[in-house]
């Protein structure tokens, strides 16, 4: 490998970086604004196509209640488009969200909602897969072993004397030892 690798210098200078990005945001600000206008006057554009000026001057009583059953009928028929486009945007953004979710069962990333922990008895963990006809109930401290503390006392042989007599004599490796060999000589039961 070559020591003196050069870093690719940039063939612009930074005066001339800085005045292209002015000039790209001068440019995209100015096609904002133009799409705002457009926007703007395409609503004024189909307002005018779809919705005509008002012509109430001169008109009868019997007229007047024509035009507002016209646009009664009309606004009926504005909102159940508006209620179908909306249907149409639930049902897909429900869709969305369940693709999404396969993406991240895909990739590994799932979120898994926090569990809170339930304090369940065997019984009822029995019941739940057993079902409720059978009453099977379970003792686990019935198949431990039992243990008799009888028999653990007399296996100690206690030695009653001055304490710090015993304390000395145990101490260190050579008590440690003692206990070792104690242990080793001591009757099987």
């Amino acid at each position: 490998m070559p020591e003196h690798v050069q870093e690719r210098k940039s063939k612009i200078t930074a005066s001339r970086k800085l005045m292209l990005k002015s000039l790209l945001l001068a440019k995209a600000k100015e096609e904002l604004e133009q799409e705002i206008v457009d926007k703007e006057e395409e609503k004024e554009r189909y307002l005018n196509e779809r919705v005509p000026p008002l012509r109430t001057s001169g008109m009868s009583l019997r007229e007047l209640q024509e035009l507002c059953q016209e646009l009664h009928a009309k606004i009926d028929v504005v909102d159940e488009e508006r209620y179908d486009i909306e249907a149409k945007v639930i049902h897909n953004t429900r869709e969305i969200q369940d693709l999404n979710m396969k993406v991240f069962d895909l990739r590994g990333k799932f979120k898994r909602p926090n569990l809170r922990r339930v304090r369940v008895s065997a019984d009822a963990i029995l019941r739940s897969l057993l079902g409720s006809k059978h009453k099977v109930s379970m003792d686990l401290r019935a198949n431990l072993k039992s243990v008799k503390k009888e028999d653990t006392e007399k296996e100690r042989p206690v030695e009653v004397g001055d304490w710090r007599k015993n304390v000395e004599a145990m101490s260190g490796m050579e008590g440690r030892k003692k206990m070792f060999d104690a242990a080793k000589t001591a009757p099987p039961q």
